[in-house]
């Protein structure tokens, strides 16, 4: 018997299915009503406005209850309620709050009017609604002025039809339509009937606030959620529940591409509060369905509890066999040699060696790291009808969408999903295999379900950071400057031809464009273990061994660190002209100015006490930080302080953004401290956090946060404030014990914290 026939006998299952049915149906019939006379809104990031939602017939409408549709963001109500839509997923990055500012500000709404909802998932509409990149603020930015610059134009026009003025004279604020000749005035809520029922402005006839007429963006302004979150409402993934809901979990072969071979199910089946045991056999996608037994119950205690029960015997013949020890043994061999490949080289590099004043070389390494994010990976589904309705917390809806259609072999019309907030991504929810799994598992089981996985789970399988080698050479000309710049890259690769995911030096990395004489090389060793984007990828490692050794050259030249740096940098120029997230040097000095102002550098400090400097451009961001460190007789290390300086273009959010640094500070220094994932015949070593050892409270340092709030468009800041983290630690170390730290994490070199 199937699952699904099996489950579906059972009468208080259906009628629990038959309550789900008569609510969702009357959820759809409210919402129905709004959206039937809603039009197509913005189309490949362009903006459309919709002609109206609810018609009234008054000149001004004040009937309770009715809401007017302007645009696909922006919901009047008749009561004054300013309801915008978030597009992107919240992951904590802080999007759920400041793209509805965007939208407020040049709406001109009381911010106290705001209620901010999440948007469904439709990028036909919406354009791009994944998170991920630091993009989200510097794609929608102008879409998101102008979707509230003409709902403003609409209430001012509505304000003039009924005042019989100019539209010239009706001025906005406050979400107040005021015309200062006669004192009139009429609330947004008075004038949405009429507002909503005018035709739509032509983008042409949009006018913009320039910077200095801003009255909240720029402000402090607390998240949207933080009531919520704090008081636990059920935002989450993890917190999803449905009338007659199962529970799943999933059990994968520790071993990435590993197959079911046998399994003890019917032992399974006959355990408390089991409802059934089964194998799937995956599509062979790791970032969808791989091979699994999945265990359903009425709880997911009782799950896990039967999980422990558990016994698969396991196909290995094409499975990871990788090996941490023997890859690292292999990159310390090949660091010795030429490339594989050249991948960049401008000027000519060997004839600046042979020429160079003095040539030094070092060769770093950094660990694999995990996502570790607080929530756990999760996903709730309910197949039926074949259609299938998802909860999901994801990074990436419109992907997990098609995914799930690929996995279940159905249309991707017949996949509805529904973003929750996300316990944090960080990168990993990039993928999807968690969807996937509850999607392919409801379909078997015919009922709702949630799929949760342990912490074990998100240690074993998860896309990790790829570890990477870099062997580095640079030399020095007569006046000590830096002349030229070589590295041979040893990363990896899952197919033998490109680099595995985040494990790639992209064109333009710093210190690319910055050294007239600059060559990379590339060897790549060959990977079975997932590896995915994790914050600031690329960079997040890369910078640690680039700025670590920059310093290095600087020592060796006896200069000062900034000096060094500054010199770099040159005139101000665009590395890429015409590319608005190029770097610009004149922004990477201005900040390096004022990261070490701001920390005091070149002031005296007490013995086994350092300041060390590290920048980084990425993902848009021009960012330099100061990390002040000591150690004391017993290696114990204290990071007293970390100055930040970015920038970004003007801030949206104030609060928003400290927080983004400050997190990226504190993230970025739990890694730099004790966080390495190892690898031994394909198996993930560490299982939870007592071998993958978080930072704690106690170990955090104060951060500072100082913007440069430059006229540039602005850029994202989830990622960008995070590379200069590491190496900024490091060369504080340097420059408090004169040892030179190369290898992370800081514990394997001998550190205590």
């Amino acid at each position: 018997m199937k699952a699904g026939e099996r489950l579906a006998r059972d009468p208080n299952i259906r009628a629990a299915f038959r309550e789900a049915d008569e609510r969702l149906n009357s959820a759809w019939e409210r919402v129905s009503r709004r959206t039937f006379l809603k039009l197509t809104g913005l189309a490949g990031g362009g903006l459309t406005l919709a002609a109206c939602s609810v018609k009234g017939t008054d000149p001004v409408s004040t009937e309770p209850g009715k809401d007017y549709e302007f645009n696909e963001f922006v919901n009047v109500g008749s009561d004054g309620t300013i309801l915008i839509y978030s597009k992107t997923p919240e992951i904590g990055q802080g999007i759920k709050t400041s793209f509805p500012m965007i939208v407020a500000e040049e709406l001109d709404a009381d911010w106290n009017d705001v209620v901010v909802e999440q948007a469904r998932i439709d990028t036909a509409v919406y354009g791009r609604q994944r998170a991920g990149g630091s993009r989200s603020i510097a794609t929608a930015w102008n879409q998101l002025r102008e979707a509230g610059a003409a709902a403003r134009l609409m209430l001012r026009r509505a304000a003039a039809e009924t005042w019989q003025v100019p539209v010239d004279e009706c001025l906005t604020a406050n979400s107040v339509v005021t015309h200062e000749a006669t004192g009139r005035r009429l609330t947004y809520g008075e004038l949405a009937d009429k507002a909503a029922a005018l035709p739509v402005p032509d983008k042409a006839e949009l006018r913009l606030k320039a910077r200095d007429e801003y009255t909240l963006i720029g402000e402090r302004i607390t998240g949207v959620d933080n009531e919520k979150v704090v008081t636990g409402q059920p935002l989450f993934g993890t917190d999803q529940s449905l009338p007659g809901m199962l529970y799943a979990s999933y059990s994968k072969c520790p071993a990435t591409g590993g197959r079911v071979a046998a399994a003890n199910l019917d032992d399974i089946r006959a355990l408390p509060g089991i409802r059934d045991a089964f194998v799937l056999e995956g599509n062979d996608l790791v970032s969808e369905l791989m091979p699994g037994v999945a265990i359903i119950g009425d709880s997911t205690w009782e799950t896990q509890q039967a999980r422990a029960h558990l016994s698969i015997d396991w196909d290995e013949t094409d499975a990871s066999k990788d090996s941490l020890s023997s890859i690292t043994a292999e990159a310390a061999r090949l660091s010795k040699e030429p490339g594989a490949e050249v991948l960049y080289e401008f000027g000519d590099v060997e004839q600046a060696f042979t020429g160079a004043a003095r040539i030094h070389e070092a060769f770093y390494s950094y660990p694999f790291v995990s996502h570790a994010p607080l929530e756990p990976q999760n996903c709730t589904a309910w197949y039926r009808d074949g259609a299938i309705e998802i909860w999901a917390p994801t990074q990436s809806p419109d992907q997990a969408i098609g995914s799930v259609a690929n996995v279940l072999g159905i249309p991707r019309e017949k996949v509805t999903l529904h973003v929750t907030r996300v316990g944090g991504g960080f990168g990993r929810r990039l993928m999807n295999d968690y969807v996937c799994e509850v999607a392919a598992i409801a379909r078997q089981v015919g009922a709702p379900v949630k799929l949760q996985w342990t912490r074990e789970d998100d240690m074993a399988h998860d896309f990790y950071r790829p570890a990477g080698y870099h062997a580095l050479r640079a030399a020095l000309d007569t006046s000590g400057s830096l002349s030229a710049w070589q590295d041979h890259f040893i990363t990896f690769t899952h197919d033998g031809k490109a680099p595995v995911r985040g494990g790639d030096m992209r064109p333009g990395e710093f210190p690319e464009g910055i050294i007239d004489d600059y060559k990379v090389t590339q060897t790549l060793l060959p990977l079975g273990t997932p590896c995915g984007p994790w914050r600031s990828p690329r960079s997040n490692a890369i910078a640690f061994a680039v700025q670590s050794f920059i310093h290095e050259m600087a020592n060796v030249a006896e200069r000062d660190h900034v000096d060094f740096l500054l010199e770099l940098m040159g005139e101000p120029r665009w590395l890429d002209p015409g590319n608005p997230r190029a770097m610009n040097t004149g922004r990477a000095a201005a900040v390096i100015k004022l990261a070490a102002e701001k920390a005091g550098w070149g002031q005296p400090l007490p013995e086994g006490r350092g300041l060390g400097l590290a920048f980084y451009f990425s993902h848009a961001g021009h960012f330099a930080e100061v990390a002040d460190v000591s150690v004391d007789a017993d290696r114990k290390l204290t990071v007293h302080r970390v100055t930040v300086a970015g920038d970004v273009g003007p801030i949206v959010n104030m609060s928003g953004a400290e927080n983004q640094c400050q997190g990226s500070v504190m993230d970025g220094l739990s890694t730099t401290l004790g966080l390495e994932i190892t690898i031994e015949n394909g198996r993930v070593q560490e299982s939870n956090f007592h071998q993958y050892p978080i930072m704690r409270m106690h170990n955090a340092p104060i951060v500072d946060v100082h913007f440069i709030q430059s006229d540039y468009p602005p850029t994202g800041l989830g990622e960008p404030a995070l590379p200069p983290l590491a190496p900024a630690v490091c060369n504080a170390i340097f420059a408090a014990t004169g040892q030179r730290v190369r290898t992370l994490p800081l514990s394997k070199e001998g550190f205590k914290v």
